[in-house]
């Protein structure tokens, strides 16, 4: 699965080619995207202090072209449309890694193999305070490997260690009641900043999914905004590998689409 690409690389997805020393913007989308993606935070407390209020954010839902690039995590490692249980290759810690992030690696991997398995993450990611079902475990697997043999290695668990840092510390940036939960609007805010316009329909949909309410709320809780992010940043990066001229339209066989689609419905 293609992961978020490396900070400044390219021009944003859906934006065609600027004139010279023009700055780059998506086709269609806000100029400026809501904010930007934020620093990795302390572990999420919703009975903490209230972050100051924002703004709203520019442009209207959906933009055009919508997907454009943000500053974000390292990516993992990216692939073709193949078979998804196509063996992980062994791999280390980029050079930097936080020892922190090695040493929790180091005593998720019981056996020393070199990876650990989807059980084993969702206890090493339960030791900070980040209690997710094994589902988005899973779909947190298959996004940083491109594969659901169901286990990770040093590079891949750095990034999703990484990622979740930059997701949460989101959460709390547009939770700001506290409450520990957004609905529909800081939904919309929250996935600009990372880099996805969707639309009004498109966001219904995503808050009647995860609201563990069955959309009664129409709000969704921390653990199911990760679950929500997986999903639409996953489909968006599978999109994008087809839509190789960044025109918002791509075309797919039976076969890739069913590749496509079905990791997120049975992981």
């Amino acid at each position: 699965m293609a992961g978020y690409p490396p900070p400044g690389s390219g021009y944003p997805y859906g934006a065609p080619p600027n004139p010279y020393g023009a700055p780059p913007n998506p086709y269609g989308a806000p100029p400026n995207p809501y904010g930007a993606a934020p620093s990795p935070s302390a572990p999420y407390d919703p009975a903490g202090e209230k972050p100051p209020k924002e703004g709203k954010g520019q442009g209207g839902y959906g933009s055009g072209g919508g997907y454009y690039q943000h500053q974000t995590p390292p990516p993992p490692p990216t692939g073709a449309y193949g078979s998804p249980f196509a063996a992980l290759v062994p791999s280390a810690f980029p050079p930097g890694t936080d020892p922190s992030v090695v040493a929790c690696f180091q005593a998720a991997d019981c056996d020393g193999s070199g990876f650990i398995d989807d059980k084993e993450l969702q206890k090493v990611l339960s030791s900070y305070n980040q209690s997710f079902s094994i589902r988005t475990v899973h779909l947190l697997m298959y996004l940083f490997t491109n594969t659901n043999i169901r286990k990770i290695g040093p590079k891949e668990f750095t990034s999703v260690f990484y990622s979740l840092q930059n997701w949460r510390a989101i959460f709390e940036r547009f939770d700001r009641d506290r409450s520990g939960k957004i609905d529909a609007s800081e939904l919309r805010e929250a996935l600009l900043s990372l880099g996805f316009a969707v639309s009004p329909v498109v966001l219904d949909l995503l808050v009647s999914k995860f609201d563990k309410s069955g959309g009664k709320n129409k709000a969704i809780e921390y653990d199911n905004f990760i679950e929500c992010c997986l999903t639409v940043k996953g489909l968006t990066e599978k999109f994008k590998e087809k839509d190789t001229m960044y025109t918002g339209s791509a075309s797919f066989t039976y076969e890739s689409f069913m590749l496509t689609v079905l990791p997120f419905l049975v992981a």
